[in-house]
């Protein structure tokens, strides 16, 4: 009896699931999530990743550490520049006049190279002129990075005052373009010539007019000296080895290997010599001051040419024939033949 009454509840529940589920409607939407759970235990650590490329600081300091590093690099070189004439010259004042801002201000350098002038088509001046100092001959802070020692230019330099004639000295030709005469002895009249002006003469530092055998007055043929046509980068090569300009004597070593100073075979006291007779020759004639400054004054072609040359060795080159020993000597020999 009890098995029957069980076996029909189990019929009965079930024909009541069926019911039940033939009724039931569609399904619902998902209930709304329910919170995390904790968070299970940390697995092992992964393989280092590669490094990532340094940052622009990195890359900045690593580019500045090209010069400004823990030697004398630069302040060597500025130290030697400020007992430089280039360093402590007062001219780079007349940087404001416009024939002068070309050669005589720093910043008027660089602009007359980018420009493309030469020093006498520099149509206005500097307002604010500087020295020439490291950003005159250099590129500084242009790739910040050693490449801005690099020259402003090394091209070729035309010299504006003989029309013709270029002077090509690989890097020295930077020194070139303010390094010429800006102008030539004016042509005689009637076998006469006139010293116009205490300041007479082919212009302060017509260095690159000598080595080439050019600018001297009367009849001499020059030609260029050794020191243009064998020494490669010229003006750099001699005077740059620090930067005081002051002639390096272990640069001539190479040619010179016995060389001890700049009167190299008593040259330079040869020329002294002949300077001196000239001067007193000249001061006499009234062409020059006792201190050896052009006489405004006038008087045959070929004494005035005379004074014309001992300016233009004496005051102007500097050198002492060092630049050109054959053309120096030459100038110097006709101009003493021209005193009566």
């Amino acid at each position: 009896m009890k098995k029957k009454k069980l076996f029909l509840l189990l019929a009965l529940m079930a024909v009541a699931a069926v019911a039940m589920t033939a009724c039931a409607g569609e399904q619902g939407p998902a209930g709304p999530e329910g919170p995390p759970g904790p968070a299970g235990p940390a697995g092992p650590a992964g393989a280092d990743g590669a490094d990532g490329a340094a940052g622009v600081a990195a890359e900045v300091e690593l580019a500045c550490s090209e010069c400004h590093d823990d030697t004398s690099l630069i302040g060597g070189k500025v130290t030697a520049w400020e007992e430089s004439l280039h360093g402590t010259n007062e001219s780079y004042g007349r940087g404001t006049s416009s024939g002068c801002a070309g050669c005589h201000s720093g910043g008027g350098f660089s602009a007359m190279v980018a420009a493309g002038l030469n020093p006498g088509t520099v149509e206005a001046g500097d307002p604010e002129p500087t020295r020439q100092d490291c950003r005159t001959c250099h590129q500084v802070h242009t790739t910040y990075t050693s490449d801005d020692w690099a020259l402003e230019t090394t091209d070729a330099v035309d010299l504006y005052a003989f029309e013709g004639v270029t002077y090509d000295g690989g890097k020295g030709n930077l020194c070139a373009n303010c390094h010429q005469a800006r102008r030539p002895i004016e042509d005689a009249v009637d076998g006469q010539r006139e010293i116009t002006s205490t300041h007479w003469g082919p212009h302060h530092g017509p260095q690159a007019n000598m080595m080439l055998g050019t600018g001297g007055a009367g009849e001499v043929e020059g030609k260029p000296g050794a020191h243009y046509s064998m020494v490669e980068d010229t003006c750099v090569a001699c005077h740059a080895g620090n930067h005081t300009f002051e002639a390096d004597i272990a640069s001539c070593q190479g040619c010179h290997a016995d060389i001890e100073d700049a009167d190299f075979s008593g040259l330079q006291t040869d020329v002294q010599a002949m300077l001196d007779e000239l001067k007193e020759g000249l001061i006499a004639l009234g062409y020059l001051d006792e201190e050896g400054h052009p006489v405004v004054s006038a008087g045959p072609a070929a004494e005035v040419s005379a004074a014309w040359n001992y300016v233009y060795i004496a005051i102007e080159d500097g050198s002492l024939g060092v630049h050109n020993p054959a053309y120096t000597k030459a100038l110097l020999q006709a101009s003493l033949d021209a005193l009566p």
